[in-house]
């Protein structure tokens, strides 16, 4: 994290290419996660499109139990979803400049 020096990972994705909110016709907006690099937590999200309302919760229950983004990234979401895409933007993890 940038102020206290600490590294950090941070994935982004377009709404544009979620399947469910393609479908919905609901394209605009995003979602991005920030997690911490050594423990693997989430530290935090914006989200903002179709489904997000949804979507944090998931996000939530993750960080409250104080688990790894692993977690979520092994686990298979119903389909279609904005969900799903969530291991698939953990896949894209890249170091926060």
């Amino acid at each position: 994290m940038r102020k206290s020096g600490r590294p950090a990972l941070m994935a982004k994705m377009a709404m544009e290419n979620v399947s469910r909110a393609f479908e919905k016709g609901e394209t605009e907006g995003f979602m991005k996660v920030l997690v911490d690099a050594e423990s693997r937590r989430f530290l935090g999200a914006s989200l903002l499109g179709v489904g997000c309302d949804e979507v944090i919760h998931t996000i939530l229950d993750l960080m409250y139990a104080k688990a790894p983004y692993t977690v979520m990234q092994r686990a298979v979401h119903i389909h279609p979803t904005v969900s799903e895409l969530l291991p698939t933007m953990l896949a894209n993890l890249k170091p926060l400049a």
